[in-house]
């Protein structure tokens, strides 16, 4: 059975309580999870003695007119899907918890942060990697477990770790797909029939441009080409950016060299965002 911990006090005890020696991994969420989560928490469980997990809609990152308010919290069904995985621990904590009032102290990256996601949704990693490192500081993870399918996200972290010289490994754990390809998103749910129809485009999208790249093409406007041209043929598809990008810089790039690119794309059906992505080369 899973341990529920609700506040950072009891956090603090339980982490205190474990025994020396023993690696501990985590698994941050926001909930309403899914086969992309669990797989997290399968590669954690491989890897550590012992796995938290924690679920905490973050109200940082999401801007004024971003879906906090209607973010799904089944919180039942995640506390029954941790406990039949053998997840150790779940911190539950509310927001006035991990944010006293007042609070001023932020964490914000300058480089990787800046363009993709970054560029449209203004202050979303700020939020993203001030919650991150305050987790980080309560659970004192060996390894911490991020999905690929937010790889903006994991630069950002990646980065963070660095640059402040956060004792915590971060493992990226591949994206978890639906048999048509969608990529599987807590926000899938918003999806109205004819909507969730049309989305696995997304994916077929960026199949498009590695298509090309493996004939041949290097040119990343090409590769934009390839792909736009497949989301073009859905009209309930509107894309706000499909750029090929550096893996570990998040550059843009001209040509796709040695080193490989990642192809990123975030779309809008109807109310609901989605993003994807898939690194080539």
């Amino acid at each position: 059975m899973t341990l529920v911990l609700r506040s950072v006090a009891e956090l603090r005890a339980w982490r205190r309580g474990l025994p020396a020696g023993r690696s501990l991994g985590f698994v941050p969420t926001m909930g309403a999870l899914h086969r992309g989560h669990m797989s997290l928490v399968e590669l954690s469980k491989s890897r550590c003695d012992l796995t938290i997990a924690s679920i905490f809609v973050n109200p940082l990152q999401f801007g004024p007119n971003e879906d906090l308010a209607r973010y799904p919290r089944p919180i039942e069904t995640d506390l029954a899907l941790l406990g039949a995985a053998g997840v150790d621990a779940l911190f539950l904590p509310d927001v006035e918890d991990l944010y006293r009032p007042g609070a001023s102290t932020y964490v914000v990256e300058e480089s990787v942060s800046g363009p993709l996601c970054g560029a449209v949704r203004p202050g979303h990693f700020r939020g993203v990697a001030t919650v991150v490192l305050k987790l980080f500081n309560l659970v004192q993870p060996h390894v911490a477990f991020f999905g690929q399918k937010d790889a903006q996200q994991c630069a950002v972290i990646e980065r963070m770790v660095r640059d402040l010289d956060v004792p915590v490994e971060i493992v990226r754990g591949p994206i978890v797909r639906e048999a048509d390809g969608l990529a599987l998103s807590s926000r899938n749910v918003y999806l109205a029939p004819e909507e969730r129809a049309a989305a696995p485009k997304i994916y077929a999208s960026l199949k498009a441009a590695e298509a090309a790249y493996e004939a041949g093409e290097r040119d990343a406007q090409a590769l934009v080409a390839a792909g736009l041209a497949v989301l073009a043929e859905e009209p309930l598809i509107r894309v706000q950016y499909w750029e090929v990008r550096d893996p570990a810089s998040l550059d843009e790039l001209e040509r796709v060299g040695e080193g490989g690119a990642l192809l990123a794309v975030a779309a809008h059906l109807g109310a609901t965002r989605l993003i994807d992505n898939i690194v080539i080369g």
